[in-house]
């Protein structure tokens, strides 16, 4: 089966209190599971790429998900850019993270791509973040 995920990470003060929302779906726009976690300290890309590791990994590990193709979307557009090779991550941190994410994904039994897509399309990952910022 094809899950649309979309996630989202959320920094007040870049670095500052950072969370985390998921939202996955079905084919047919039917939302499946969300998540959101607070994060502590964090900048506002470590957070996109926290999001994308659990969500990857939730997938992954869970026994009701059935998956053979994972969507992500994301309004991170450098997160984006660099898992589909158009930007180097120049940042020990989030280079971590990004070999974090390829070390899953070669593992994973599933397809996977990636989008940037606008902010205002993301708002239901967005809303779990400040929801788990709020918290």
């Amino acid at each position: 089966m094809k899950l649309i995920a979309f996630t989202d990470g959320a920094s007040r003060g870049n670095p500052g209190k950072a969370a985390i929302g998921i939202v996955i779906k079905s084919e047919k726009n039917t939302t499946l599971e969300t998540h959101k976690k607070y994060l502590g300290t964090a900048t506002n890309n470590i957070a996109e790429y926290s999001a994308l590791l659990l969500c990857i990994e939730t997938i992954k590990n869970s026994e009701t998900l059935e998956c053979t193709e994972l969507v992500v979307n994301t309004d991170s557009e450098l997160m984006a850019r660099q898992l589909n090779g158009e930007y180097k991550v120049k940042d020990a941190g989030l280079n971590v993270l990004f070999q974090k994410v390829k070390i899953a994904l070669g593992a994973a039994p599933f397809k996977f791509s990636i989008r940037h897509i606008p902010r205002s399309l993301n708002k239901e990952a967005d809303a779990l973040a400040n929801e788990a910022l709020d918290s």
